[in-house]
Order: structure tokens, then C-alpha cells, then sequence
């Protein structure tokens, strides 16, 4: 039963990934079309990847349908902020809405591992944490990643205090590290702006899929 579970977030996984190459977003968001071929093979691949790493410890627990809905917005955002450095609000508020109440449904459901009031309560103490550092420093952090944070507080916050502060820890781990990457191999500067979406997204799922051990 848990391969068919594993299986089934493996397929959903690679319909989201399409789903998030190949939505129309630019048009949405009122930004110019680039022309050239859309690749969906890659952002398939990631999320079938992605969503068979969250199904794998077993057993399948109430919070798993919730992660999986999470993941296309989440390919979506990644894809958005990368090309454009933006995290819309039409993606990011619904996904904060969307967590928290899925999660208290999750909440009432028997098998789950995680705890409701504490996510909320992450929630607004991550977005807090984020909105306090971008008032001290505007140009290290953008609106869109105090807006995201809501949503991954509440997701990290559900396994614990500690999962909340590894998946923080790591997301700036990975931007400083690419960072100081980027700069090494001088394909970048000290003043360029790097998109903190993705390393957001990917410390919150570092975390996850360890909490979910």
C-alpha cells in the first residue's frame, strides 16, 4: 500500500512540475514574453522528485495531502522568482490561507504528527522574523519573501520549534553559500540581487522531509 501511496506522489509530482513550466504566468503578472521553447522535462522530473521524497516515510500521514498541494504553488514560485525576482501576492497570500486551513483539517484527522496552534503561532513568528529583517535591511530581503514566510512557518512549525529554525537556518545557509559561489566565480558582484524564494522553498523541504523521518 505505501509503494501505491509513494507512486501516486510521484505522478502528482510530475503533473505539477509540467503544470508550473508551462502555466502562462508572465502573462498574469503583465510581464513581457520571452520568447523561446518552454522545457517542462526538467520542472517535471524536480517535482515528481520531490513529491515521492514527502510520500516516502511511512506511513502516509493526514499532513502528506497537504505538502503535496503545496508543492506546484511552490515549483510556481520558484520558476516566478528566478526569472523575474518577484513572489507574487496571487500565489504567496493564498498559499499562507490555504496551509493554515488545510493543516487544521489535518489537525482533526487521526495519524497526524504535528501540532495546529503551533503552526499558526510559527507562522506569524516566521513572518515576523522576515519582516523585522527586511526593515533592517531593505535591500537583503524583498516584500514577496515576507509575504512567503507565513506559509512555510506554518508548515516547518507543525513538526516543531526545531524544524522551524532548521528550515529557516538552512534557507540562508544556501543563499549565503550560492552567493559566495556566484562570487567566486565572478558571475557575481557585492551588489547583485539574488532571489531568495528558491532557498527559501528549499530549506522548508530540507526540514520537512527530515522532521518527516
Amino acid at each position: 500500500m505505501h509503494v501505491v501511496v509513494v507512486v501516486a506522489a510521484a505522478v502528482w509530482g510530475l503533473g505539477s512540475g509540467l503544470a508550473a513550466a508551462t502555466v502562462p504566468w508572465r502573462r498574469w503578472l503583465g510581464e513581457e514574453p520571452v520568447a523561446g521553447a518552454v522545457r517542462p522535462a526538467g520542472p517535471a522530473v524536480l517535482g515528481a522528485v520531490v513529491c515521492a521524497a514527502l510520500a516516502l516515510p511511512g506511513p502516509a500521514r493526514p499532513e502528506l495531502a497537504v505538502w503535496l498541494l503545496l508543492v506546484p504553488v511552490a515549483l510556481l514560485l520558484a520558476r516566478v522568482d528566478l526569472a523575474v525576482k518577484r513572489l507574487p501576492d496571487v500565489l504567496t497570500l493564498p498559499a499562507a490561507a490555504g496551509t493554515a486551513v488545510l493543516l487544521g483539517g489535518a489537525a482533526l484527522l487521526p495519524g497526524h504528527d504535528g501540532s495546529w496552534p503551533r503552526a499558526l503561532l510559527g507562522g506569524a513568528v516566521l513572518g515576523g522574523v522576515y519582516f523585522t529583517l527586511m526593515m533592517i535591511n531593505p535591500a537583503g530581503l524583498g516584500f514577496g519573501d515576507v509575504k512567503l514566510a507565513p506559509a512555510l512557518g506554518l508548515a516547518l512549525a507543525w513538526y516543531g520549534w526545531r524544524t522551524l529554525f532548521l528550515g529557516t537556518f538552512l534557507a540562508f545557509a544556501l543563499g549565503a553559500l550560492t552567493a559566495l559561489a556566484l562570487l567566486a566565480a565572478r558571475r557575481a558582484h557585492r551588489g547583485t540581487a539574488l532571489p531568495f524564494g528558491p532557498f527559501m522553498l528549499l530549506g522548508a523541504l530540507t526540514a520537512l522531509l527530515l522532521a518527516a523521518r
